[in-house]
Protein backbone atom coordinates (compact mmCIF):
# COMPACT_ATOMS: atom_id res chain seq x y z
CA UNK A 1 0.00 0.00 0.00
CA UNK A 2 1.21 3.18 -0.89
CA UNK A 3 1.92 6.02 1.81
CA UNK A 4 -1.54 7.61 2.86
CA UNK A 5 -1.41 11.87 2.94
CA UNK A 6 -1.98 13.46 6.05
CA UNK A 7 -4.13 16.65 6.50
CA UNK A 8 -4.22 18.86 10.05
CA UNK A 9 -7.48 20.88 9.52
CA UNK A 10 -8.78 23.96 12.02
CA UNK A 11 -5.05 25.05 12.49
CA UNK A 12 -5.29 28.77 14.27
CA UNK A 13 -2.15 29.14 15.62
CA UNK A 14 1.24 29.06 14.33
CA UNK A 15 2.67 27.09 16.90
CA UNK A 16 0.45 24.36 15.93
CA UNK A 17 0.96 24.59 12.15
CA UNK A 18 4.50 24.16 12.79
CA UNK A 19 3.77 21.32 15.43
CA UNK A 20 1.49 19.45 12.32
CA UNK A 21 4.96 20.01 10.02
CA UNK A 22 7.91 19.07 12.23
CA UNK A 23 5.09 15.59 12.93
CA UNK A 24 5.61 14.86 9.11
CA UNK A 25 1.63 16.19 8.27
CA UNK A 26 1.44 17.14 4.30
CA UNK A 27 -1.22 20.08 4.53
CA UNK A 28 -2.66 22.23 6.90
CA UNK A 29 -6.22 23.31 6.65
CA UNK A 30 -7.34 26.85 7.45
CA UNK A 31 -10.89 27.57 8.10
CA UNK A 32 -12.26 30.52 6.25
CA UNK A 33 -16.24 29.77 8.04
CA UNK A 34 -17.06 32.14 10.40
CA UNK A 35 -19.45 30.15 12.62
CA UNK A 36 -16.84 27.42 13.11
CA UNK A 37 -14.63 27.45 16.56
CA UNK A 38 -11.62 27.23 14.62
CA UNK A 39 -12.09 30.19 11.97
CA UNK A 40 -9.19 32.07 11.03
CA UNK A 41 -9.56 35.79 9.29
CA UNK A 42 -6.72 36.97 6.90
CA UNK A 43 -4.39 37.83 9.26
CA UNK A 44 -4.51 35.11 11.02
CA UNK A 45 -3.93 32.82 7.79
CA UNK A 46 -1.13 34.94 6.27
CA UNK A 47 0.72 34.98 9.62
CA UNK A 48 0.39 30.80 9.78
CA UNK A 49 1.33 30.46 5.58
CA UNK A 50 3.98 32.82 6.30
CA UNK A 51 5.70 30.82 9.30
CA UNK A 52 5.63 27.20 7.17
CA UNK A 53 8.82 25.74 5.49
CA UNK A 54 8.37 24.87 1.46
CA UNK A 55 6.41 21.70 0.14
CA UNK A 56 3.46 21.65 3.06
CA UNK A 57 0.18 22.64 1.04
CA UNK A 58 -2.19 25.21 2.56
CA UNK A 59 -6.07 24.54 2.28
CA UNK A 60 -8.41 27.18 2.61
CA UNK A 61 -12.04 25.33 4.22
CA UNK A 62 -14.95 27.64 2.58
CA UNK A 63 -18.87 26.93 3.18
CA UNK A 64 -21.28 28.83 0.90
CA UNK A 65 -18.74 31.67 0.65
CA UNK A 66 -19.60 34.46 -1.62
CA UNK A 67 -17.85 35.30 -4.55
CA UNK A 68 -16.59 38.47 -3.10
CA UNK A 69 -15.68 36.93 -0.06
CA UNK A 70 -13.94 34.47 -1.56
CA UNK A 71 -12.06 36.65 -3.79
CA UNK A 72 -11.15 38.91 -1.61
CA UNK A 73 -9.46 35.97 0.78
CA UNK A 74 -7.67 34.53 -2.41
CA UNK A 75 -6.31 38.10 -2.97
CA UNK A 76 -5.01 38.63 0.36
CA UNK A 77 -4.12 34.74 1.41
CA UNK A 78 -1.51 32.91 -0.75
CA UNK A 79 -3.52 29.38 -0.59
CA UNK A 80 -2.66 26.15 -2.64
CA UNK A 81 -6.00 24.76 -2.79
CA UNK A 82 -9.77 25.14 -1.68
CA UNK A 83 -11.62 23.25 -0.31
CA UNK A 84 -15.90 23.42 -0.79
CA UNK A 85 -18.15 22.11 2.24
CA UNK A 86 -21.22 23.76 0.88
CA UNK A 87 -23.61 23.15 -1.86
CA UNK A 88 -21.02 25.07 -4.20
CA UNK A 89 -21.66 23.11 -7.62
CA UNK A 90 -19.25 22.91 -10.26
CA UNK A 91 -19.11 25.83 -12.23
CA UNK A 92 -18.63 27.30 -8.65
CA UNK A 93 -15.83 25.17 -7.61
CA UNK A 94 -13.86 25.62 -10.98
CA UNK A 95 -14.75 29.09 -11.39
CA UNK A 96 -11.94 30.56 -9.36
CA UNK A 97 -9.16 28.63 -11.55
CA UNK A 98 -7.12 26.77 -8.21
CA UNK A 99 -7.23 23.23 -8.03
CA UNK A 100 -10.08 22.34 -5.06
CA UNK A 101 -11.08 19.32 -2.98
CA UNK A 102 -15.05 18.89 -2.84
CA UNK A 103 -16.04 17.48 0.53
CA UNK A 104 -19.18 15.38 0.55
CA UNK A 105 -21.33 14.61 3.97
CA UNK A 106 -22.08 10.44 3.51
CA UNK A 107 -25.01 9.52 4.61
CA UNK A 108 -26.97 6.07 3.48
CA UNK A 109 -28.69 6.31 0.14
CA UNK A 110 -26.04 8.46 -0.88
CA UNK A 111 -25.09 8.00 -4.57
CA UNK A 112 -20.69 8.64 -3.41
CA UNK A 113 -19.79 7.91 -6.95
CA UNK A 114 -22.02 9.75 -8.95
CA UNK A 115 -20.89 12.96 -7.17
CA UNK A 116 -17.81 11.88 -7.49
CA UNK A 117 -18.19 12.01 -11.10
CA UNK A 118 -20.44 15.43 -10.88
CA UNK A 119 -17.45 17.16 -9.34
CA UNK A 120 -15.58 15.62 -12.33
CA UNK A 121 -12.75 18.81 -12.36
CA UNK A 122 -11.70 18.31 -8.57
CA UNK A 123 -8.46 16.58 -6.99
CA UNK A 124 -10.25 14.69 -5.01
CA UNK A 125 -13.22 14.07 -2.63
CA UNK A 126 -13.11 14.71 1.26
CA UNK A 127 -15.86 11.93 2.54
CA UNK A 128 -17.34 13.45 6.02
CA UNK A 129 -19.52 12.84 8.54
CA UNK A 130 -23.41 14.03 7.67
CA UNK A 131 -24.89 15.84 10.74
CA UNK A 132 -28.41 18.01 9.88
CA UNK A 133 -26.97 21.50 10.06
CA UNK A 134 -23.97 20.73 10.68
CA UNK A 135 -21.02 21.42 7.57
CA UNK A 136 -18.14 19.60 8.98
CA UNK A 137 -16.18 19.33 11.96
CA UNK A 138 -18.50 17.20 14.25
CA UNK A 139 -15.89 14.98 15.44
CA UNK A 140 -18.49 12.21 14.82
CA UNK A 141 -17.42 9.15 12.42
CA UNK A 142 -19.61 7.75 9.56
CA UNK A 143 -20.40 4.33 8.49
CA UNK A 144 -17.10 3.56 6.33
CA UNK A 145 -18.72 0.51 4.42
CA UNK A 146 -21.10 3.01 2.53
CA UNK A 147 -17.79 3.96 0.51
CA UNK A 148 -18.17 1.88 -2.41
CA UNK A 149 -15.23 0.42 -4.06
CA UNK A 150 -13.29 1.87 -7.54
CA UNK A 151 -14.04 5.23 -7.07
CA UNK A 152 -12.71 7.48 -9.72
CA UNK A 153 -11.39 9.83 -7.46
CA UNK A 154 -8.43 10.58 -5.18
CA UNK A 155 -10.46 9.93 -1.40
CA UNK A 156 -9.91 11.88 1.65
CA UNK A 157 -11.35 10.64 4.50
CA UNK A 158 -12.48 12.55 7.61
CA UNK A 159 -15.21 12.81 10.29
CA UNK A 160 -14.16 11.59 13.72
CA UNK A 161 -10.30 10.28 13.02
CA UNK A 162 -7.98 10.55 15.98
CA UNK A 163 -5.04 8.03 16.46
CA UNK A 164 -6.63 5.80 18.17
CA UNK A 165 -8.63 4.71 14.86
CA UNK A 166 -7.25 6.07 12.06
CA UNK A 167 -4.83 3.04 11.25
CA UNK A 168 -8.34 0.81 11.26
CA UNK A 169 -10.07 3.59 9.61
CA UNK A 170 -7.42 3.64 6.50
CA UNK A 171 -6.81 -0.33 6.53
CA UNK A 172 -10.46 -0.80 5.66
CA UNK A 173 -11.16 2.64 3.32
CA UNK A 174 -7.86 2.78 1.61
CA UNK A 175 -7.54 6.23 1.22
CA UNK A 176 -5.35 8.46 -0.62
CA UNK A 177 -5.58 10.75 2.76
CA UNK A 178 -6.97 11.19 5.68
CA UNK A 179 -7.87 14.42 7.18
CA UNK A 180 -8.41 14.99 11.24
CA UNK A 181 -9.60 18.22 13.17
CA UNK A 182 -11.20 17.96 16.43
CA UNK A 183 -9.04 14.19 16.83
CA UNK A 184 -5.83 15.85 17.97
CA UNK A 185 -7.62 18.73 19.65
CA UNK A 186 -6.95 19.60 23.59
CA UNK A 187 -9.75 22.41 23.05
CA UNK A 188 -11.77 23.94 19.46
CA UNK A 189 -9.14 25.15 17.48
CA UNK A 190 -6.08 24.51 19.77
CA UNK A 191 -4.51 21.63 19.04
CA UNK A 192 -2.49 18.76 21.24
CA UNK A 193 1.11 18.57 19.85
CA UNK A 194 1.29 15.62 21.07
CA UNK A 195 -1.78 13.69 19.55
CA UNK A 196 -0.78 15.19 15.95
CA UNK A 197 2.44 13.35 16.31
CA UNK A 198 0.49 10.08 17.54
CA UNK A 199 -1.97 10.45 14.49
CA UNK A 200 0.65 10.77 11.60
CA UNK A 201 2.70 7.88 13.29
CA UNK A 202 -0.49 6.12 12.95
CA UNK A 203 -1.07 6.96 9.49
CA UNK A 204 2.80 5.78 8.60
CA UNK A 205 2.05 2.87 10.51
CA UNK A 206 -0.74 1.69 8.50
CA UNK A 207 1.26 2.12 5.34
CA UNK A 208 3.82 -0.01 6.12
CA UNK A 209 5.83 2.97 8.33
CA UNK A 210 6.81 4.21 4.98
Amino acid sequence: MSAVRSKICGITRIEDALAAVEAGADAIGLVFYAKSPRAVNVLQARAIIAALPPFVTTVGLFVNASRCELNETLDAVPLDMLQFHGDETPDECESYQRPYIKALRVKVGDDIAAACATYASARGVLLDTYVEGVPGGTGEAFDWSLIPPGLNKPIILAGGLDPANVEAAIRQVRPYAVDVSGGVEQGKGIKDHSKIRAFVQAVRNSSGGM
